[in-house]
């Protein structure tokens, strides 16, 4: 299968910790990927280097063999507004917005019509079971709802590629097995590629490969029945 994002010994430092040591790694088309690891293994920071939220102190990033470690930060914007889906463990809604304002949110920096970026977002919240709270604010909404919303937000631009930093984080463990579900027939259904970054070795069992971290290091990196 086509290779969509892959790192090649990826390096990143904070003063002198090594946060993330050598990491290499492939995620191809329409793949569904757990990097598990306990807090501070440097999962988080590996997300961020693969969304392009942080800057590797050395190594690749490479998205469909582009080099986006060497984008300048305007690039970048560019290249997630196009091509990457973000879920936060915060739901990070605005939370003066409804929740379809919320989604058609990604899409006003884009020449997208008022009237179409309604339509897309409406279609997405139908999809995610959120048909019926369209005009919801976030503290209107349960966390499993303001999750759906966050991932119905992900989805408006068709990404290639999602990635969900602990999406089950905040969520009790019945309203996080129906978000990784949904994650699970978005994938399917979509084509789109996941990354889900987690401590739960039941989160990660949704995925059909999991890599673990340790100490920012790779130690496994295999089929999910590994």
């Amino acid at each position: 299968m086509d290779s969509l994002l892959q790192t090649k010994n990826l390096r990143k430092t904070f003063g002198q910790v090594m946060a993330v040591c050598d990491v290499s790694l492939e995620v191809t088309a329409n793949d569904f990927l757990a990097i598990i690891g306990r807090s501070g293994s440097g999962k988080t920071t590996t997300l961020h280097l693969l969304a392009g939220l942080e800057s590797p102190t050395s190594g690749q990033i490479l998205f469909r063999g582009q080099d986006i470690s060497r984008l300048d930060e305007d690039s970048l914007a560019l290249w997630r507004r196009e091509h990457v889906g973000l879920v936060f463990q915060a739901f990070h809604l605005i939370p003066t917005l409804t929740a379809l304002e919320n989604v058609a949110f990604p899409l006003y920096p884009t020449p997208v019509p008022a009237k179409e970026r309604r339509r897309l977002a409406q279609t997405r919240l139908e999809q995610v079971g959120l048909g019926h709270r369209l005009y919801h604010r976030p503290g209107q909404l349960s966390g499993g709802e303001q999750q759906r919303v966050a991932i119905a937000r992900a989805l408006v631009n068709r990404p290639s590629l999602i990635l969900a930093d602990e999406p089950t984080g905040n969520l009790d463990s019945e309203t996080g097995a129906e978000v990784m579900a949904l994650l699970q027939r978005l994938n399917q259904e979509e084509n789109v590629a996941l990354v889900i970054i987690t401590h739960d070795p039941e989160v990660a069992s949704a995925a059909r490969r999991v890599v673990m971290m340790k100490d920012g290091k790779l130690v496994n990196n295999g089929d999910n029945d590994e």
